[in-house]
């Protein structure tokens, strides 16, 4: 499906593969010039390639979203390389959990907390002083089914979540004049290579993953790209602040 865009320039972090990679690829295809960032060198430059080889332009740059610093040089090399920021979707994120919450490391705590929710803080924090200097922009948060509800067993990752949202809608609503749109994607099982090393060794987890989605399988990289680029696109000119679930219909149960 084709989208209008009013903006050229769209930032994807954690986009080195699964839904950044693909959202990247979709920003692409219509278009826009893309900004890959990740810790992934090598992934990160393969989106790029794939990029390339469709005939689109982007660039590929090395970011820790936990070092202020790096967030800073990226933003800048943003700016540098294509003078704009038009489109920001913050995905980079981590999950590492396995256990009841007493069972959880201070490790383990820093860890997601640095990612999912520093790192995201982090972007936005030097995000939306370019979208402002414009006259605006559209920026997405990664989230999850995880942080609209209960999550067993991840609860450290259910929190992180839960907090994404908490940024999402109050920025949302602090920029909604500024003609700046932030909204949040929120994810159930999705097919990447993180599902993929999860669930190989035992195909019954698998199959029981599928079977939390009412409509019988997991989800797609390329689904919620599409709903990334409709939040970012002219046609989500009236959404903001809203956290949208993609998940076939698990938290309707």
């Amino acid at each position: 499906m084709s989208m209008t865009f009013s903006g050229q320039v769209a930032l994807v972090t954690g986009a080195a593969a699964g839904i950044g990679r693909a959202t990247a690829l979709a920003f692409a295809a219509e278009g826009l010039k893309v900004v890959v960032a990740d810790l992934d060198v090598a992934g990160g430059e393969g989106t790029v390639g794939l990029i390339h080889q469709a005939g689109g332009e982007a660039l590929f740059v090395r970011c820790n979203v936990t070092q202020e610093a790096e967030v800073q040089q990226l933003m800048a090399k943003t700016i540098s390389a294509y003078g704009r920021l038009d489109y920001a979707f913050n995905n980079a994120g981590i999950e590492i959990e396995k256990g009841k919450l007493a069972d959880g490391s201070l490790d383990e705590f820093d860890a997601i907390m640095g990612v999912n929710v520093k790192g995201v803080w982090l972007c936005m924090k030097y995000q939306l002083p370019l979208l402002l200097a414009q006259g605006g922009g559209a920026i997405v948060n990664t989230a999850s089914v995880a942080g609209l509800g209960a999550a067993p067993k991840m609860s450290i990752y259910a929190a992180s979540k839960h907090a994404v949202i908490g940024l999402t809608k109050s920025a949302a609503i602090e920029y909604a004049k500024k003609k700046i749109r932030v909204n949040a994607v929120c994810p159930a099982v999705i097919d990447t290579d993180m599902f993929r090393r999860a669930y190989e060794a035992d195909p019954r987890k698998a199959e029981f993953a599928a079977a939390m989605h009412p409509v019988g399988r997991i989800g797609k990289v390329e689904e919620i790209a599409s709903a990334v680029l409709y939040l970012c696109s002219d046609a989500a000119a009236f959404t903001t602040g809203h956290a949208l679930a993609v998940d076939g219909g698990a938290t309707a149960i």
